[in-house]
């Protein structure tokens, strides 16, 4: 096992924040413990020109190779299909070259160049399904199946689903909700190889006992909140499947029991488009605060805040969630108020009692929530980082990738 050479291939760019989050802290972590890692990724342009030498100086420091292509958004379908040419092409003549082991695929994108490279080259495929995407792109109303072209492409991606989990030496799933699923279908081979490791958490950089009360004084005074100010958070993008209705009916409620309860947004969505939607709920722009802040600057901006709240759109393809934000708030001590069917959510939050669960969005319950509100205070911070550390902690993450490499390289 002296080659521990691994192909990274993603079709997320190492320049988004996703891939700052969600992938390099992983890859780091299993350089340092001897495996000799590459990524391809495709970049967008403008997070590429804005972050490419940060990005290249951290992997270079990590001793992680770096092949970034350019993303192509254009036309739909035809420009993903021409991407995925040339994902195939630069990465077959990578693995020839690197005499490669293991092609490790996020998601179903890099998935289908992976197991191709297995078939042609006899290189171990592993599977990081991120959850059931071509199901997340309809009912994210991305792909409309009343469109032949989007029907025909989901049923494509469907019938490969069953052949990557079928050929992988190994597969990733986000949930034990998603594990369960997946073991349980008739059409799936019963050996199987699947582990589960959620979204975790860079919990070094998530921390709130790195925060002084003189910085958290002073993001106060930046936003214009005074010591009396109770601060409700959302964090990240809305997207498709965040319920940016439903969250602001609960910052009305909310608002209606404590005048001095404000939201501010960590968001780089466009602000215009939540304050019209606040406009419609009644709430003034005075009480809503939208801020774009860097991945650097988070925990600060975070340790501000009384809770946190996400609301996600339940659904079947959900089923395999794990919500990024999660890990990152309670490592940050904060007391979350989420809602039911989402991933493993339910069971984290009945097990670690962090927060408030919600069972569903209908005024009277929204305002049974917010009466409760007041009681997210009593919650220790140090318990609820306690509990991030055993749900999302990124060394067991590492140390459960780790397992998996060297589980498929003895294979």
């Amino acid at each position: 096992m002296d080659n521990k050479s691994v192909l990274y291939l993603s079709y997320d760019g190492m320049t988004d924040n996703l891939g700052q989050s969600q992938v390099i802290p992983y890859l780091a972590g299993l350089s340092k413990l001897g495996f000799s890692i590459s990524i391809l990724s495709f970049e967008k342009e403008t997070n590429y020109n804005d972050n490419k030498e940060k990005i290249a100086v951290l992997l270079s420091q990590n001793s992680i190779g770096w092949i970034p292509l350019p993303y192509t958004a254009k036309p739909p379908v035809l420009s993903t299909m021409v991407d995925i040419r040339k994902m195939y092409v630069v990465a077959k003549k990578h693995c020839l070259d690197n005499a490669i082991k293991i092609v490790h695929c996020r998601s179903y994108i890099s998935a289908l160049v992976g197991l191709q490279l297995k078939k042609k080259l006899g290189i171990k495929f592993i599977f990081d399904m991120r959850g059931f995407w071509a199901d997340e792109r309809v009912e994210g109303r991305i792909w409309n199946l009343k469109n032949p072209l989007y029907k025909l492409v989901y049923i494509y991606f469907k019938n490969q689903e069953i052949k990557f989990l079928n050929n992988s030496d190994y597969c990733i799933s986000l949930t034990e909700a998603g594990k369960n699923y997946i073991i349980s279908r008739k059409d799936i081979r019963a050996d199987i190889n699947i582990t589960v490791i959620p979204c975790c958490a860079d919990l070094n950089h998530f921390n709130y006992q790195a925060i002084s009360q003189e910085t958290r004084n002073a993001k106060r005074k930046q936003f214009g909140y005074s010591t009396e100010t109770v601060i409700y958070s959302y964090l990240g993008s809305i997207g498709t499947w965040y319920l940016l209705d439903e969250m602001l009916d609960l910052f009305g409620e909310i608002y209606e029991t404590n005048n001095k309860a404000r939201f501010i947004f960590f968001s780089a969505d466009n602000p215009d488009g939540i304050f019209e939607k606040a406009k419609t709920k009644g709430l003034s722009k005075d009480l809503i605060t939208i801020y774009k802040a860097q991945r650097a600057e988070l925990p600060a901006l975070l340790s501000i805040c009384n809770a946190s709240v996400f609301f996600i759109k339940p659904s079947f393809s959900k089923t395999a969630s794990s919500p990024t934000k999660m890990g990152e708030l309670m490592g940050m001590g904060i007391p979350l108020i989420c809602n039911a069917n989402v991933g493993d959510v339910s069971r984290i939050m009945e097990d670690t009692h962090v927060g408030i669960l919600v069972s569903n969005f209908d005024k009277d319950n929204l305002h049974t929530i917010a009466m409760k509100c007041s009681e997210l205070e009593l919650l220790s911070k140090e318990e609820i980082r306690k509990a991030a550390l055993k749900w999302y902690s990124l060394e067991e993450g590492v140390s459960n990738y780790n397992n998996v490499y060297t589980s498929v390289l003895k294979s």
